[in-house]
């Protein structure tokens, strides 16, 4: 048995320049970091990108924050951890099957929610409104001030280092200076790396809130059979099987509604890229509109998807009720913290010198999980709490 020799960088990045397609971003073709580092033997850019946003802190916390039911409320439901690995994966595939680069796709979709706060949506909205005087809250922009700024895992330099390319799927639509796009002039849009882990965001997202919804009871059955992306693949499980136990059913129509959005997407973002024949990276960049997206009947049936879940469950009263709570108690150590610093932990005191007070206590508040933030206003509000 032969052994085949070790793969360098190098080689990794050949190959990409062979078999990518030409509006494909080649890892040796990145912009590169802010701060020069030697370029690793045999990872290439963007593989080290998505080793560091693993192994950074700002990733293990997402474990413990909501995507729709707070952690406390079942081991089933989807976390932000699970989500983003949920976005990685159909992102890859996607990337896989348009020759794109794999490797930069799940680096921006494995990031995407660095920056999301305790209590999903619901605390996005909060913390925007305490900081309306101060810079306001995006989490999209948090996300980049974490990877730029607050994650510390180098003696040479704050934050991860991450490549250009990275930052600007990282970015996503904050339009401001920060973003890597405002930077360079006529660019209007991400790379088309960046657009499909956004497209892959919102399908994991809608689909796999719609089978939480389902399993914790909040969704009616008889309204959901009502859906069109629901309604077609029951019917045809149906005929195909008799008696199918729920749990499977659910499980098969789940997979079918994100089969139907990935095809659909693939399809209708390569009908683009020809139309406007677009041949570069640049192209995707300086192009009049977005090239990925999804076909008009498509986008009528997933806004069907997402107005439903708005409607039945994002405002249902349970949800609603948890909603009341993380307002109340978001909103308690905002105001705690910034009547008396005295009570943050001292390295959020002292924080980073150029930042105001209520912006440190914002990257406090915003990195706690959902049970480390109910933990906190427990200990500041509750005499009988040990600190």
């Amino acid at each position: 048995m032969e052994y085949g020799n070790l793969v360098k960088r190098q080689d990794i990045e050949s190959m990409e320049n062979e078999s990518l397609a030409p509006y494909a971003v080649k890892s040796g073709s990145s912009r590169g970091r802010q701060y020069t580092e030697k370029e690793h033997p045999y990872r290439t850019r963007f593989q080290r990108d998505r080793d560091r946003v693993i192994h950074s802190s700002a990733f293990r916390r997402l474990e413990y924050k909501t995507q729709v039911f707070v952690y406390h409320e079942g081991d089933y439901y989807r976390t932000r951890l699970t989500h983003s690995m949920e976005v990685a994966q159909i992102a890859r595939s996607i990337c896989k099957s348009m020759q794109l680069n794999e490797d930069l796709a799940e680096s921006i979709a494995l990031s995407h929610d660095l920056g999301h706060p305790p209590f999903g949506h619901t605390g996005q909205k909060i913390l925007n409104g305490l900081l309306k005087d101060y810079g306001g809250f995006e989490h999209n922009k948090q996300g980049l001030r974490v990877v730029k700024l607050l994650e510390k895992k180098y003696p040479e330099f704050n934050g991860l280092n991450l490549t250009w390319e990275l930052q600007e799927g990282i970015s996503k639509h904050s339009v401001d200076s920060e973003n890597p796009i405002m930077q360079m002039k006529g660019y209007r849009f991400p790379s088309l790396e960046a657009q499909v882990a956004d497209c892959a965001d919102g399908i994991a997202y809608n689909a796999h809130d719609l089978d939480d919804g389902i399993t914790s009871g909040l969704l009616n059955l008889e309204q959901v059979r009502k859906l069109l992306l629901w309604r077609e693949h029951e019917k045809k499980l149906d005929k195909k099987y008799k008696n199918l136990d729920f749990k499977l059913k659910k499980y098969q129509i789940v997979r079918q509604i994100i089969n139907d959005l990935i095809t659909d997407f693939r399809k209708t973002t390569l009908r683009n890229l020809k139309s406007n024949k677009i041949q570069s990276v640049d192209d995707v960049r300086y192009a009049k509109k977005r090239m990925a997206g999804f076909s008009t009947q498509m986008v009528k049936n997933s806004g069907e998807l997402k107005k439903f879940l708005h409607k039945n469950l994002y405002n249902h009263r349970k949800v609603k009720r948890m909603e009341f709570k993380s307002e109340v108690c978001l909103t308690g150590l905002f105001k705690a913290f910034s009547s008396n610093s005295d009570l943050l932990p001292e390295s959020v005191q002292v924080g980073e010198r150029n930042d105001s007070l209520q912006r440190r206590i914002c990257d406090y508040i915003s990195g706690m999980t959902d049970r480390y933030a109910i933990s906190e206003y427990k200990k500041l509000f509750s005499p009988d709490e040990k600190d």
